[in-house]
This record gives structure tokens, C-alpha cells and sequence, in this order.
């Protein structure tokens, strides 16, 4: 039986601490359960975040192992090698798909019904190893996909054009990588077409500064790793973000990765496409509109993630 308020984080490294550390101050639930191949480690984060539960809200956090996540409503995996500098994130493949193999194989042996939350990259590659490894339905197995890449395209964009991000209406899609893209035709601000808003605010060189904003999006993590050696705060409030759609069953729209089942053309592969996110954790795909180059755009990203699941899986 799922408890609605309860969930388990696999990986106590920068990102799955982060990420307990976020959702002990969302208030979303009152037990989480921290587990890492380094037990100490674990425990070490459980005390450390317990410390700061008293400027909270009541939560019991503990370091578990495989047998506590049985009831938990959301596991998240963030467990895996981290991405080092000039290393891409489908580099990371070899190292982290026996990794996920092996988590998988474990939350397999336990009568887990709730929601996979895979964290770990190359997202979109691991989340269709997970989906295949467990056996779960579709719905119930997704990845952070470009849920950050799209708070960066926000920010980015809000910032050029001097506006609060939050009023912002745009998605990076496809892969979590060097291949996504930034769905540029359907982008507005307030309701207003992204190039008819620029031009309000004395922008006009339209190609030159979706490029460079493009580009700023695209290679964000390799800049603050080249500086700081990991990225963790961005994703850890993205991985809260979700886990607040599913839990309150919010029907929010969110760029996660999930399984493709003929939108725009796409089967069998999973990659970030803007969805309705509750409680069974993806609801439905929504389609957005694209023009035709970005739809090449996309079916090229999905190609690259196909041609790496067939040689690696």
C-alpha cells in the first residue's frame, strides 16, 4: 500500500542530498528515507538535514535500506557517476546503466507501487532502462528530463527581457543533453508571441539572441561544473517541483521524461515532452505546437537516443 507521504532517495551524492535537503523544506511529506551503497554516508546526510527539520516542518529522516521503500509513494534515483568536465552526459552511459540495473533489480524484489523518479543522467537513456528493468507501466517510471533546462531557458529569458521568469511560457525539449532544443514557436511571455514581446522591450535582433540565450541554456552545467566541479542546487528544486505535481496530484505541465507513444511520430524511446503530471505520474503527453524545423530538430534528438539505448542496451 503506497503512503501518499512518504518517499525514498537512492544516491546521498551532491544531487540526491540537495535533493533531500529541498524536499525536507517543502513540507510535501513526513517520512523520507535516504539509502547509498556508503551507509555512512547516508546517515551522515539523514543527521545533518534532521538538524534543520526544527525551522520546519515534523519529519522523521533516516538512513534505510531496500526493505524500507516498499510503501513509499515516490522513489527518487539519483544514484551513478558524476559528470566531469568536457565529459558529455551520454558519456556517462557505460558507467551508470549497470548502476541502474542493479537499483532497479532491488526496488523489483519489493512490492513497490508508486512512482520512479530517475535523477541520475544520461536521464532520458536511464529512464527507458528503468522502464525496461522494472516492468512497471510507463506512467509510473520518469525522468527530471528538461524540467531544468527550462527553468534555465526561463531565467534566461526573463533576464534579457526584463521580466519576471515566472511569466515566462517556454520548454527545452527532446534530450536532457547536447541534442535538445528550445521549442522557440511556441514561447510567450504573458500571453504574448516571444518575438512580438522583444520587440516591446527594444529587442530586435531576434536570430542573434535566441542563439546566444540558446546556447547559454544549453551549456550551462558544463559551466558551473568547469567552476565548481558539479551542478545540484538547480536540479534538487527541480526534483522538488515534481515530486509537488505528483503528490498533490496537481495535473501540472512539465517537461519530464517519459515514454513516447506516437506523438510526433516517436515510439519506444523516452525524452522530454511536455505532460500532465499527477498522481499516476504521467497522465498524457501534451503535444505542443512546433513548426517544421523544429520538429527535425526533434525527431534528430530522438534519433541519437535510439541509436545509444541499441548499442548499449
Amino acid at each position: 500500500m503506497v503512503n501518499s507521504r512518504k518517499i525514498a532517495v537512492i544516491g546521498c551524492g551532491f544531487v540526491g542530498s540537495s535533493s533531500a535537503f529541498a524536499i525536507m523544506q517543502s513540507g510535501l511529506f513526513s517520512e523520507m528515507v535516504l539509502i547509498d551503497a556508503d551507509k555512512m554516508r547516508a546517515e551522515g546526510e539523514a543527521m545533518d538535514i534532521n538538524h534543520g527539520v526544527s525551522f520546519a516542518r515534523a519529519m522523521n529522516i533516516y538512513a534505510g535500506d531496500y526493505d524500507d521503500i516498499a510503501d513509499a509513494a515516490i522513489i527518487v534515483i539519483t544514484a551513478g557517476a558524476n559528470q566531469k568536465p568536457d565529459e558529455t552526459r551520454l558519456d556517462l552511459i557505460a558507467k551508470n546503466a549497470k548502476i541502474m540495473k542493479s537499483i532497479v533489480g532491488e526496488i523489483k524484489k519489493r512490492d513497490f507501487e508508486g512512482i520512479l523518479l530517475i535523477v541520475s543522467n544520461p536521464v532520458d537513456i536511464l529512464t527507458y532502462i528503468a522502464w525496461k528493468e522494472s516492468g512497471y507501466p510507463a506512467n509510473r517510471v520518469i525522468g527530471s528530463g528538461t524540467v531544468l533546462d527550462t527553468s534555465r531557458f526561463k531565467f534566461e529569458l526573463g533576464k534579457h527581457l526584463g521580466v519576471d521568469s515566472r511569466s515566462v511560457h517556454a520548454y527545452i525539449i527532446g534530450e536532457h543533453g547536447d541534442s535538445e532544443l528550445a521549442a522557440w514557436s511556441c514561447a510567450t511571455i504573458g500571453g504574448i508571441p516571444i518575438n512580438d514581446f522583444c520587440e516591446l522591450r527594444g529587442h530586435f535582433a531576434h536570430e542573434e539572441s535566441m542563439n546566444r540565450i540558446f546556447m547559454s541554456v544549453r551549456n550551462a552545467a558544463y559551466e558551473i561544473i568547469s567552476r565548481k566541479h558539479a551542478t545540484y542546487y538547480g536540479i534538487a528544486m527541480a526534483v522538488r517541483r515534481i515530486c509537488e505535481a505528483i503528490v498533490r496530484d496537481e495535473k501540472s505541465i512539465l517537461p519530464i521524461s517519459s515514454l513516447m507513444n506516437g506523438e510526433y511520430g516517436l515510439t519506444d524511446v523516452v525524452l522530454s515532452m511536455p505532460a500532465i503530471v499527477g498522481s499516476k505520474g504521467v497522465e498524457k503527453v501534451a503535444p505542443i505546437h512546433i513548426n517544421d524545423e523544429e520538429k527535425n530538430k526533434l525527431l534528430e534528438s530522438a534519433s541519437v537516443l535510439k541509436k545509444i539505448i541499441e548499442e548499449n542496451y
